[in-house]
């Protein structure tokens, strides 16, 4: 009885990975908007009615795959933390490993872009599935200026704003600098103004 529901669990385990590899792909190619079930299922190679045994709506699948990338966010701050980074160098860390995701999923750019409406192709996104990646700025931007990194002449919601704007610009750039390099160049001005210089308080 128990190898039999290991099997049956691996087989739930390992039919719910398609799901989401396969809407993945084809989020990339088609965009979450133009993105049917069928095409997912049809992707994955099972059949559509299974999709419902896992899943209630493709954007419970989207937040499944922001979930996974938040998860690679924070390791990757985890490792910045262990190696004693500043704030500044985790802010840094946090922004272009972001900004990495984004690149390579375009079809989350909406979730950190507000403007979306404006874009080309736009994609109206539910509300519901607003970006959580800002939680991982605020920490750091709370804990620098509490050691003194950052500068605490300027409110912290301030800057946070400023950090979701790198994204928003570097997303409607008229440059043909790469989104990447684009965030890059535009990090480096922000970072440098809101360190904490000895002059500011």
């Amino acid at each position: 009885m128990t190898d039999k529901t290991s099997v049956r669990e691996q087989k739930k385990i390992l039919a719910r990975k398609k799901i989401l590899d396969a809407a993945t792909r084809e989020f990339k190619i088609l965009g979450f908007m133009n993105t049917s079930v069928s095409d997912i299922m049809k992707e994955s190679g099972l059949g559509v009615g299974t999709f419902y045994n896992y899943f209630g709506s493709k954007e419970e699948v989207l937040m499944e795959i922001v979930k996974k990338l938040f998860a690679e966010v924070e390791t990757v701050l985890k490792s910045g933390r262990e190696t004693n980074s500043s704030s500044p160098e985790l802010l840094k860390l946090c922004c272009m490993t972001t900004a990495k995701l984004i690149d390579e999923n375009r079809f989350i750019l909406p979730l950190f872009v507000s403007a979306s409406a404006r874009s080309d192709k736009p994609e109206q996104l539910p509300e519901n599935l607003s970006p959580t990646f800002k939680k991982f700025f605020e920490k750091i931007i709370l804990i620098g200026r509490e050691r003194g990194e950052i500068r605490r002449d300027i409110p912290p919601d301030l800057i946070l704003e400023m950090f979701h704007s790198i994204y928003q610009s570097a997303a409607f750039s008229k440059s043909e600098i790469p989104f990447q390099e684009n965030i890059g160049l535009k990090l480096k001005i922000l970072l440098d103004g809101i360190r904490f210089d000895g002059g500011k308080t």
